[in-house]
């Protein structure tokens, strides 16, 4: 059996992960491919428990250390329980976020060392890695707009500009040193553009097989 594909999407808050998540699998679908979609932190039911200790306001202050290596515990059982398999029995994995997140906001954000990430990335993934990842780049101040008028903020929303200035800066810089995984989109442009530009990467992939 064919191996299935690994595509993630990433990028800093506002710029419609979620929108251009469902687009990537509904257009994958239609063209004959069995997908699942899944988030990080979270994917499974562990996870997803994870993924609310690092998410939610809570009285006792989460350290950096703490939040690095609950992203790790997380995406390890994410792994093992539903990324591995599906790639395994041919399926193509949809990710909102994934590893890159991780060197963006705590290598980025906390200011960890980039080498310390890349420990657990390789004792974590052990060689598993995106076949595709799609960064939506938008500016702070447009995403924080829009990631404004959704919901109250979390955890990590609630940083401040230069946080996320700083995000975006090491997810360019990712993309650049990695041309070949990494596509850059701008989301800035209308949705109807934003996917345009999607579907020229995903048709690319379908026809190199």
């Amino acid at each position: 059996m064919t191996m299935g594909k690994f595509i993630t999407l990433e990028g800093v808050e506002g710029v419609g992960k979620t929108t251009n998540l469902n687009f990537i699998a509904s257009y994958l679908t239609s063209n004959g491919k069995k997908i699942i979609t899944t988030r990080e932190p979270g994917g499974t039911k562990i996870a997803e428990k994870i993924r609310d200790l690092l998410l939610e306001h809570n009285e006792e202050k989460l350290c950096n250390e703490s939040e690095l290596l609950l992203m790790f515990a997380a995406r390890a059982q994410h792994i093992e329980n539903i990324i591995k398999p599906a790639l395994d029995a041919g399926k193509w994995v949809v990710c909102d976020r994934f590893t890159d997140a991780t060197y963006a906001y705590q290598g980025g954000g906390r200011h960890f060392k980039m080498a310390d990430i890349n420990w657990f990335e390789k004792f974590v993934q052990k060689g598993l890695s995106p076949d595709k990842t799609v960064l939506l780049d938008l500016s702070v101040d447009v995403g924080l707009e829009r990631a404004a008028g959704r919901s109250e903020p979390d955890r990590f929303e609630s940083e401040k500009k230069a946080f996320f200035n700083n995000v975006r800066r090491v997810y360019l810089e990712r993309a650049k040193a990695e041309p070949n995984r990494f596509c850059i989109v701008d989301a800035s442009k209308s949705i109807e553009q934003v996917q345009k530009n999607i579907q020229r990467y995903l048709d690319k992939m379908l026809t190199d097989g």
